[in-house]
C-alpha cells in the first residue's frame, strides 16, 4: 500500500506521518488506520512519541509531512474554524484530566455543552450532565468540588466532559497513569463501556499492558518513531523480538 492512499472508510487513517523537534526525530513515517467503533492501543514507553501522536491528530500540534485523515478531513490542512468544527467530534481525555479547579463538578461539565451548542436549554443541558455522570457512576459527584475526588474519579468526570458533546472518536492519553491497580480495573472497564454505549473509535496511549490488554481490539508498539509491530494482544506479544519481550517482561503481565 503506498503512503498517500488512504483507508476512506476509517475512522482515522495517517500516511507517512513526521514530526520531528530541531534533531530529535520523534515519529519517523507513521502509517495506522482506526476503524469506525474500534479501540487501538499505542503502546511504548514513555519519550517514544505517543503523546505527538495524538495531539497531531487532534491539531494541537503540526506534522512535518505526512497525512493525518480525521472523519474525512485532513487535518493539517484545515482553516482555525474548519478544525474548531472537528475537534467538537473529537473527545480528548488528558492525562491530568484538565478540570476547572474553580468549577464544580456541574459547571465542569456544562461548559463545553453552553459555549458550543446553541440555543440549548437548561432542562437539556441538565439532562446531558446527568446522562454522562450516570455513564460513568458518579451521579452524587455533581456538586463537588475537583479538589473533593480521587484520582480515579477525576478522571472520570475528565471523561464525562469529553462524552458530553458525544463525540464519535476518544482520544485517552495514559488514562491509568498513576493510579492504584483497583482504580485501573475500573477506568479500563470504562473505556470499554464508553465504546459500546457511545460507538466510539478510540485511540489509547498508554505504556500499562493491562489497560493495553483490557481495553484493544488491535495493538500498535511504536519504538523508534516507528510501528514495529501491529494486532492483538497475543499476536504483538507473542513476538521474539527482544525490544517487545524486554516490555512484556519489564510490565510483570501474566
Amino acid at each position: 500500500m503506498e503512503n498517500q492512499n488512504i483507508n476512506s472508510g476509517a475512522a482515522i487513517s495517517i500516511r507517512n506521518l513526521q514530526k520531528s523537534f530541531g534533531d530529535n526525530h520523534v515519529l519517523k513515517g507513521i502509517d495506522l488506520d482506526l476503524e469506525k467503533g474500534q479501540n487501538i492501543v499505542v503502546l511504548g514507553r514513555s519519550g517514544t512519541g505517543k503523546s505527538v501522536l495524538i495531539k497531531i491528530i487532534a491539531g494541537l500540534l503540526q506534522p512535518d509531512m505526512g497525512i493525518v485523515n480525521v472523519l474525512g478531513k485532513n487535518v493539517p490542512e484545515l482553516g482555525k474554524k474548519e478544525l474548531q468544527q472537528l475537534r467538537l467530534k473529537i473527545g480528548f481525555s488528558f492525562q491530568n484530566s484538565a478540570l476547572y479547579d474553580s468549577m464544580t463538578v456541574r459547571e465542569n461539565l456544562e461548559f463545553p455543552l453552553v459555549r458550543n451548542s446553541v440555543n440549548i436549554t437548561r432542562k437539556e443541558v441538565n439532562a446531558s450532565v446527568e446522562t454522562v455522570l450516570e455513564a460513568v457512576d458518579l451521579k452524587n459527584a455533581i456538586n463537588q468540588m475537583p479538589a473533593e475526588l480521587s484520582g480515579g474519579q477525576r478522571k472520570r468526570i475528565g471523561i464525562a466532559r469529553t462524552l458530553i458533546l458525544r463525540p464519535e472518536i476518544m482520544l485517552y492519553d495514559e488514562p491509568t497513569a498513576g493510579l492504584d491497580p483497583t482504580t485501573c480495573i475500573g477506568i479500563n472497564s470504562l473505556i470499554n463501556s464508553v465504546q459500546e454505549q457511545y460507538n466510539t473509535s478510540s485511540i489509547i496511549i498508554t505504556h500499562d499492558l493491562t489497560c493495553a490488554k483490557e481495553t484493544s481490539d488491535s495493538i500498535a508498539m511504536l519504538l523508534e518513531g516507528k510501528f514495529i509491530t501491529q494486532g492483538s494482544f497475543a499476536e504483538v506479544f507473542k513476538s521474539q523480538d527482544p525490544r517487545i519481550k524486554s516490555f512484556y517482561e519489564y510490565n510483570f503481565t501474566d
